[in-house]
């Protein structure tokens, strides 16, 4: 890693030291709310542009030059390392996508396939390596994988023979906390194969260059604290546990802020916390050894630049009211497809403005 990205306000953030900005970077800042991003889909379809390194690589950094974020993260979909795993993705253009030969008994555990190398995700790998190149060292690259719970989320399905698993007409998750209260043998050894195959992928994608990871858990706020603590906490500890050595994890879980502790304790360098409690009070309960990162709402950026400012300075006020390092300011979750780019760009002026 060159002195410029290892001494950036991201990195140094995300390791608790002191910088002179607060870095700020916008999960999906590359997404349908942009021209550029729209005009480049038109061509593609979401799977082909994924498994097209340098076009993925280049809607990145048109995205990074465009908001003038501090950091990048790659282009991707965490649901990708699912293939080489036995399964199937389709990315329709309407609604969530759909998971062909989900998890539907117990026994179809035994043929989920653990990723035997990074080399099965090349395409990912390369975007990673076309990305970072294209950076230059100007900021650092995030990496990123879904974590264990949230993939087991997608893959175990209705239990209905003939029916097809949406993710999107499943928002209770009625099927994967049944599966794990009735199959815990099982249950156990689906999420250790999730973690094998996802620390492979993650440590790959750090090979080829990304200089931090952040883990999407984006659906453990369905749980309760037990839960949580009990089906999935081990596992997402055992991956980050095994991510390289000296590379920050981001780890970000929002949905129910009663789990910040339990996730802090799981790991990782920095928490990630959405808008439903405010940042100081999260900061409390994940510990001053954690950087942390977040939590404007989304449907923020649908408002105005003065409305945009105004909520942007109270996040950072109560933020350093608590700490003065390790705060990376991020929306408590993706950039609407709604949200004029403008807004985007406003976002990130009023933070390097109020630091």
């Amino acid at each position: 890693m060159s002195h410029i990205i290892d001494d950036s306000p991201m990195m140094r953030a995300v390791r608790l030291q002191h910088s002179d900005r607060i870095p700020v970077w916008l999960m999906r800042q590359a997404g349908r709310y942009m021209q550029e991003y729209r005009e480049v889909r038109s061509k593609f379809t979401f799977t082909e542009l994924c498994k097209t390194p340098s076009i993925a690589a280049e809607v990145m950094l048109t995205a990074v030059e465009r908001l003038g974020v501090d950091a990048a993260i790659i282009f991707s979909d965490i649901l990708l390392i699912l293939e080489p795993m036995g399964f199937g993705v389709v990315f329709p253009d309407e609604g969530g996508p759909l998971v062909t030969k989900p998890i539907r008994n117990p026994r179809d555990v035994d043929n989920v396939i653990e990723l035997e190398s990074e080399n099965q995700l090349q395409y990912v790998m390369d975007t990673v390596r076309y990305t970072r190149e294209g950076l230059n060292n100007r900021m650092p690259l995030i990496g990123f994988a879904g974590a264990p719970f949230t993939l087991a989320t997608y893959v175990i399905g209705d239990p209905k023979p003939n029916s097809n698993h949406r993710f999107a007409n499943n928002r209770n998750f009625q099927h994967v906390k049944a599966f794990m209260h009735l199959y815990p043998s099982e249950w156990a050894n689906l999420m250790s194969k999730l973690v094998t195959s996802t620390a492979k992928y993650l440590n790959g994608q750090i090979a080829a260059g990304a200089q931090i990871v952040q883990l999407f858990d984006s659906w453990a706020g369905c749980l309760s604290v037990e839960d949580y603590a009990e089906f999935v906490q081990p596992y997402s500890k055992l991956l980050i546990d095994q991510i390289s050595v000296g590379v920050p994890v981001i780890h970000f879980a929002p949905g129910n802020p009663m789990l910040l502790p339990n996730i802090a304790a799981t790991g990782g360098s920095a928490i990630g916390v959405d808008w439903r409690i405010a940042i100081d009070k999260a900061w409390d309960l994940i510990g001053s050894n954690y950087a942390i990162q977040g939590n404007l709402d989304p449907a923020i950026l649908l408002t105005d630049r003065n409305t945009i400012r105004k909520n942007v300075q109270k996040i950072i006020n109560l933020a350093k009211q608590k700490q003065n390092n390790g705060f990376i300011f991020n929306l408590g979750h993706g950039i609407l497809p709604q949200t004029p780019t403008e807004n985007a760009i406003s976002l990130v002026e009023a933070v390097h403005e109020f630091e």
